[in-house]
């Protein structure tokens, strides 16, 4: 079996569970086969101490068909 690795960055205004959610839904649109995802990274957009958004940057694994 042969993989490949993408990455993908997910926002959410929510969390950054959601974030994560938003990664993978977003390449599942185009990307078939994902067989893991990998959180990378958090990353929040912020107005000072308020938090505008959540990031996180996703490490999508899926498999390279023959």
């Amino acid at each position: 079996m042969t993989q490949k690795v993408i990455d993908v960055v997910g926002v959410s205004k929510d969390s950054f569970a959601k974030a994560a959610e938003a990664a993978v839904k977003e390449a599942a649109k185009t990307v078939r086969g994902i067989k893991w995802a990998h959180v990378d990274s958090f990353d929040m957009q912020l107005d000072g101490k308020k938090v505008l958004q959540y990031r996180a940057t996703t490490k999508i694994y899926f498999d390279v068909e023959n």
